[in-house]
């Protein structure tokens, strides 16, 4: 099944701006997580979502996306399959020339264990300041009881009799080209190199056990919500005595119900009273680092947008600290009592307003003189 388009699974355009990418992954990221979606193939696309973000987020991969699409320009014959039972230009090379210039792999040599991945839902507070905590994980290690050779103690492996320990067999064909030879996989040590006559008995010959290992976590101040975190070593074993691979935290970030992020910058919306706004006053406002007082000047409009310098999000490099936005909005009261219905129809006669009759009979004035041609 081939990959859908990127742009097209964010819903982006072609030219769409890194913030535009951004909130369009935000969006259908929180839309598809699998621990608020649990729809069936749900996490198959929030997977798709993230696989299309982390290359339009990427000048470099976005550009190499753009000019070759899905395909790797770099693949070449080696990767190319050309059916008819052949596994490759390696497999060609084999059946002409008899695997004399096919390249071996030491089944012996030391090899990296692979990466793993885990994700972990923060608060939108513990995602703005940061913390450590301890998470379990499940991993394959080396079993203790063979040191990780799968052979039982006091034995180990021998050299495989049948490929001597190369890890591949020759198999030699008769065809209308005359005698080749095709190298494939040792059957009978799985291409080790190596065979265990007395098999471990705590991990039955493979030399692995599954355990959940705890691990400590620092969560830098300032991650966001699908960025993930580093943990050097902390994958699979390495095998043949090669370095572990490294463990990938995922972050979901959970919603907050009064501040909102973008970036390194908080935005929130203050409601104020007419009168608050007409006045001016000093209003209390929250943050995420306490409460401060702000300034509303007279005759301030909703929507008027305010800047608090320094109260926003902490920026994940260490590169200094985001603002906090605050958009007023003006509550119009619902109910009024006799008095202060009073007290507003002579604020409107005082400014020159006349009551809602006298306006509603001049608007319609207006509208007869215009149909008139007055």
């Amino acid at each position: 099944m081939s990959k859908r388009d990127y742009y097209e699974v964010l819903g982006v355009s072609k030219n769409a701006t890194k913030d535009e990418i951004k909130k369009a992954y935000r969006k259908l990221s929180k839309k598809y997580h699998p621990d608020i979606n649990k729809e069936e193939g749900a996490d198959e696309k929030f997977k798709e979502v993230k696989e299309a973000y982390e290359t339009l987020s990427d000048e470099q991969k976005r550009s190499h996306y753009d000019q070759f699409g899905h395909t790797d320009p770099n693949q070449g014959f080696g990767g190319g399959d050309f059916g008819g039972g052949f596994g490759g230009f390696e497999d060609i090379f084999n059946t002409f020339f008899g695997g004399g210039g096919s390249r071996r792999r030491d089944p012996n040599a030391p090899r990296q264990g692979a990466d793993l991945q885990y994700t972990m839902t923060l608060s939108f507070e513990d995602a703005v300041f940061g913390k450590e905590t301890d998470i379990e994980i499940p991993r394959e290690e080396n079993c203790e009881t063979c040191n990780g050779s799968g052979a039982k103690p006091g034995t180990k492996p021998q050299t495989c009799s049948h490929c001597q320990g190369t890890g591949q067999l020759n198999i030699e064909q008769n065809t209308p080209f005359g005698r080749i030879v095709n190298r494939r996989v040792c059957n009978y040590c799985s291409g080790t190199g190596k065979e265990i006559k007395d098999k471990c008995s705590t991990c039955g010959g493979t030399g692995k056990v599954k355990k959940r290992r705890k691990i400590h976590v620092k969560i830098p101040a300032g991650i966001d919500d699908g960025q993930q975190l580093r943990v050097s070593g902390q994958g699979e074993p390495g095998i043949n005595g090669g370095p572990s691979g490294d463990l990938y935290v995922v972050f979901h970030v959970r919603s907050h119900e009064f501040f909102e992020r973008d970036g390194d910058d908080i935005y929130c919306e203050m409601p104020i009273t007419f009168v608050q706004a007409a006045l001016g006053d000093e209003v209390e406002v929250p943050t995420l680092h306490g409460k401060v007082k702000l300034k509303v000047p007279a005759g301030t409009q909703t929507g008027t947008k305010f800047r608090l310098k320094g109260k926003g999000v902490p920026n994940v490099r260490g590169y200094g600290v985001g603002d906090q936005h605050i958009i007023v909005r003006i509550i119009t009261p619902t109910k009024l009592t006799d008095r202060q219905k009073q007290l507003l129809q002579e604020f409107a006669e005082i400014s020159g307003n006349s009551p809602r009759g006298e306006q509603e009979e001049g608007f319609f004035s207006k509208v007869k003189r215009a149909f008139k041609g007055e």
